[in-house]
């Protein structure tokens, strides 16, 4: 699960939470079903393939939550999950969906859900993790309910730029700033890993608000994983060196309609930033923030 951390900010609790040569076509991963695509990798039993392996759904308990891992490894894709959120009093519990490779040093790219209690908003807490380093969280209330109905919620993963997307509304954008001197993930291969866990000690509200687990156990359902990737194997990728028109997202990025887009969201959704966080870091703003802003 991702990692995660706490603090007070603006009279809010915010919680926290090479390029090898990829320019011909793909062999896309069109995921679709549960069985064959993803290994359910912990909760003894509370996560659970269903309807033929097109619904999949984790289940948290006061024992144990549960997640699941995609089976194949990517480096770079469009990664598309239709999540319905645990509904009702969900203070306590976060519902993880991220990319992640291994090792001491890894990346990540994250979305975590934060509950909370009925009829307060979930909040919706991105980062990106390139080389074991995070701190780069920002956060978003959601336009609409998330436990009424499945949303798609992507991850735009390419050599120029990861793009955060909430039913194809760009909200967050992370872009390569190699040349200056600031680290991107290109070079380790990540699987997709979802899961239900409890994080009371801060999810909601920095720790103040507990996990009811009068209301247990608490669900989360996923369907429709679409994975249009380069697949990763014994250290091959699945891109050839032919044309195609089948990886436009290879080199995709926002075009100035999406740009507004993202930044009306921003304007009126987002609840942290670190770029704004002046407190948090008194010595300056981290390079990606600056350099973004000159941009």
């Amino acid at each position: 699960m991702a990692a995660s951390f706490s603090y007070y900010n603006s009279n809010v609790f915010v919680v926290a939470v090479t390029t090898s040569l990829l320019v011909g076509s793909l062999l896309v991963a069109f995921a679709g079903n549960f069985d064959q695509d993803v290994d359910i990798t912990w909760g003894d039993g509370r996560a659970k393939i269903l309807n033929n392996g097109k619904l999949l759904t984790l289940s948290l308990d006061k024992t144990s939550g549960s997640g699941f891992q995609s089976k194949n490894e990517y480096l770079f894709g469009k990664i598309d999950m239709k999540l319905k959120l645990v509904p009702g009093n969900s203070a306590g519990t976060v519902t993880a969906y991220y990319l992640r490779s291994q090792g001491s040093s890894w990346d990540e790219i994250d979305f975590e859900f934060l509950g909370n209690l009925s009829g307060d908003p979930y909040i919706v807490h991105t980062n990106v993790y390139t080389q074991g380093k995070g701190d780069r969280e920002q956060q978003f209330y959601l336009w609409f309910d998330p436990t009424a109905d499945f949303h798609t919620y992507s991850i735009l993963w390419n050599p120029g730029n990861i793009i955060f997307y909430v039913d194809g509304r760009p909200i967050r954008e992370f872009k390569n700033l190699e040349s200056f001197g600031i680290p991107y993930p290109k070079n380790q291969s990540m699987r997709v890993y979802s899961s239900l866990w409890n994080a009371d000690d801060w999810a909601t509200r920095g720790g103040l608000v507990k996990t009811d687990w009068t209301q247990a156990p608490f669900t989360a359902s996923f369907k429709s994983f679409n994975a249009s990737a380069c697949i990763w194997s014994n250290g091959v990728s699945s891109c050839s060196s032919s044309n195609s028109t089948s990886n436009a997202w290879l080199s995709q990025e926002l075009d100035s309609r999406s740009q507004k887009r993202l930044t009306s969201v921003q304007k009126n959704y987002m609840v942290y930033n670190y770029c704004s966080d002046t407190k948090r870091f008194p010595q300056g703003l981290p390079l990606d923030c600056t350099v973004t802003t000159k941009a």
